[in-house]
């Protein structure tokens, strides 16, 4: 299942608040009925806000400005997948 958390067309946008709210709640309906999708979300996703996105539902993330436009990209992708890690731990 793919969760735009933008509205899709370019690059660079932020994470749109109210998706993490939809995304919970399909996380909550698929527990419910005892299925466990991949969960791709895809827009503004960044170190900053990928726990939260992780700890919302989501088991895929793409990644796209905030490693591209990095001067690092390695550091940026290290970041990311602490944050992300600390969002698991948060769902479980």
């Amino acid at each position: 299942v793919l969760v735009m958390t933008v509205n899709p067309g370019f690059g660079g946008q932020r994470l749109i608040e109210s998706s993490l709210k939809k995304l919970r709640r399909l996380r909550r309906l698929c527990d419910e009925h005892g299925v466990n999708p991949r969960i791709e979300v895809d827009g503004g996703i960044h170190a900053g806000n990928v726990a939260e996105v992780v700890a919302s539902g989501a088991n895929v993330v793409v990644v796209g400005s905030s490693v591209f436009g990095a001067a690092d990209r390695a550091l940026a992708i290290e970041e990311l997948r602490a944050n992300a890690e600390g969002g698991v731990s948060k769902t479980a």
